[in-house]
């Protein structure tokens, strides 16, 4: 009997694991991230469409790159990469979320035809990182610094980024207004954090975009309130402010509470020590001279009504969030007892008013001594435009605290993804080698970004990619800031034009597109165990300690 007939099977992996492995597995991977970036490409520039995704949570109408691949639920393990990056830039620098993805799905289609061809994929993987760190010394030295200029010079440059920014929003039509607002509001903040949290948004339904303004302080709806509210007063002047996180009710005893008494006459005063503890509390409040008086917890009738008399307002139920910014711009502490109140803990603000908006009612803090907050009100006609309108001026946000700390710009509109697809073409000629056509594709695929405005402005790309290189090209520099004009379909100076973004976006945006890219390229096989894919993603029997609470169940209460 022959000798190799005998060979016994191994088994490596559970039974039913799917192995899929080599250039087929590569090229399927590749496959789902193009078909991902398919579904954000004609979001992508001022004249991008909206996407309307429908889930059991609702309906979201967007042309946020980062939402709508977080609302796609992608399962496809390589594109939840492109997942990722979206939501990297978005926490990063807040705008480019499609522009990454575009990107890193250009940079593997280009990649296809030679994995296709036997390219090893450490060779492609090489010369895209190499491209990368290229095309981001590029950036850097195309980059318009803006530091040393005058405050008011700084402003401007400041709107300009926001409109760029608010271009290919739902809310560009109102670019100007908006930008100016989102200015203003991170011009407030303190310069050394910038926190984002610093800056609220309350949407209030009705009224136009116009309609929407900027609160320089605190904003926040009318909390729940009782009998004797409508009595407090609703305005103050130079008011003391008292932040509290306890509860100003009547407490009853809990439940099953057992007292006993030898004489009637002592349920009395027990009845009375209850409201006495209230009571005591509440004229503590009184005493510490505070006009406004908000918690964390409720204030019930009792108090209200007691707060009425005596010419103070409260509102109970105030959201954390609400609480912190209040006490950030007051410079109140938030106190958990009522004892030893004294002078430092309160906080004092110019002007509180009570003010109707649309049909809700705001409390509206300005004048803040310590100001390093505001809040934006956003009108609108229906709730999922003020949504997008909120997800836009996010976004604003974002590039202008970025722009704020980096001062400097780049030139928008694909002038400077030209710019830098014609620097690397000119420097792979220099290479010998296979190399060279990786830098090249590379190259190519920068170009995506200018067609696509093209694609979804309805011009046609192919005629302004050709006057975009013309101008590229072109000897002593001049048409380096040369970009698509989505207007009227040819080429503009997007410099000159204001249309700029900060260079930190691009870089983000290419160093995480090429990161990703490069990741999917060095996967060469995927390994899926069926079990791990059940409804709850326990797996099988198999996972978890054997025998423990597999019928042998304990009832509560019972030793172990």
């Amino acid at each position: 009997m022959a000798h190799g007939m005998m060979q016994p099977q191994i088994i490596l992996l559970k039974e039913g694991t799917d192995t899929s492995q080599g250039k087929a597995q590569l090229i399927s991977n590749i496959n789902a991230c193009v078909a991902v970036v398919d579904a954000v490409r004609t979001t992508l520039g001022p004249r991008g469409m909206d996407k309307l995704i429908h889930t059991e949570r609702g309906v979201t109408i967007s042309n946020d790159g980062a939402t709508i691949m977080k609302l796609l639920e992608i399962i496809h393990p390589a594109a939840r990469t492109l997942v990722d990056i979206s939501l990297s830039q978005d926490a990063e620098v807040g705008d480019g979320t499609t522009t990454v993805v575009i990107l890193a799905g250009e940079f593997l289609r280009e990649s296809k035809p030679f994995v296709e061809e036997g390219v090893h994929p450490q060779s492609l993987i090489r010369s895209f990182r190499q491209a990368g760190q290229l095309a981001v010394q590029k950036v850097k030295d195309l980059s318009i610094s803006i530091d040393g200029k005058s405050a008011e010079e700084k402003a401007d440059m400041l709107k300009k980024c926001a409109m760029t920014s608010l271009n290919s929003k739902l809310v560009s039509g109102e670019k100007e207004f908006f930008a100016q607002m989102v200015v203003d509001a991170v011009s407030v903040l303190d310069p050394l954090t910038l926190d984002l949290r610093m800056i609220g948004t309350k949407k209030v339904q009705g009224g136009g975009l116009r309609d929407s303004f900027l609160v320089d302080g605190v904003a926040f709806k009318k909390t729940f309130s009782y009998a004797g509210f409508e009595m407090q007063p609703k305005s103050y002047r130079d008011p003391k402010i008292l932040l509290l996180n306890i509860e100003l009710e009547l407490k009853s005893e809990k439940e099953n509470a057992e007292i006993r008494l030898s004489d009637p006459s002592q349920y009395q005063s027990i009845v009375d020590a209850e409201w006495n503890i209230i009571y005591d509390k509440l004229d503590k409040c009184v005493q510490s001279g505070a006009k406004i008086v908000l918690s964390r917890l409720a204030i019930g009738d009792l108090a209200t009504q007691y707060f009425a008399d005596r010419d103070i307002f409260c509102a109970g139920r105030v959201q954390e969030s609400d609480m912190h910014r209040v006490a950030t711009a007051t410079g109140a502490q938030t106190q958990t007892t009522v004892n030893n109140l004294n002078p430092k803990v309160l906080g004092t603000v110019e002007s509180f008013e009570e003010k109707q908006v649309g049909a809700e009612r705001y409390n509206l803090f300005t004048g803040c001594p310590k100001a390093k907050t505001a809040t934006m009100v956003l009108r609108g006609g229906s709730e999922q435009f003020i949504d997008e309108a909120e997800r836009s001026l996010h976004d604003a946000i974002m590039i202008v605290r970025r722009a704020v700390k980096n001062a400097s710009v780049v030139p928008g509109g694909g002038a400077i993804d030209m710019e830098i697809s014609k620097f690397l073409r000119d420097h792979a000629r220099t290479i010998a080698g296979k190399s060279q056509l990786f830098i090249n594709a590379y190259a190519k695929a920068l170009e995506i970004i200018p067609r696509q405005l093209c694609d979804n402005a309805g011009f046609d790309a192919t005629d302004v990619l050709n006057k975009l290189r013309q101008k590229h090209a072109s000897k002593g520099g001049d048409g380096v800031n040369f970009g698509v004009d989505v207007n009227t379909g040819g080429v503009v100076d997007t410099y000159a034009s204001f249309v700029w973004e900060p260079a930190l976006v691009k870089i983000n945006a290419l160093t995480a597109a090429t990161e990703a890219a490069c990741l999917v390229l060095s996967v060469d096989e995927t390994v899926r165990n069926p079990k791990s894919e059940g409804p709850d993603g326990q797996g099988g029997p198999g996972r978890g300690m054997p025998g423990r609470g597999r019928g042998r169940g304990r009832g509560r209460g019972m030793r172990r």
